[in-house]
């Protein structure tokens, strides 16, 4: 299946769903298109894959 992407400079393409998967993790594109419209990076939930990271300090330390 081909997902319709906006990539971060404007310009729009069709990826695979493996290729979605890394333009998001590398911050390439600004959007991507759903059956129920687009979807914002940024913005809109997005499923699972995401690593995010905790830059506060740690309380976990004994």
């Amino acid at each position: 299946m081909m997902i319709r992407v906006m990539y971060n400079d404007g310009r729009y393409d069709l990826v695979k769903q493996s290729m979605l998967d890394m333009l998001l993790a590398t911050c390439k594109i600004t959007g991507f298109l759903r059956t129920s419209g687009w979807a914002i990076v940024g913005r809109d939930q997005m499923r699972g894959g995401e690593i995010l990271q905790y830059n506060g300090p740690e309380r976990r330390a004994a």
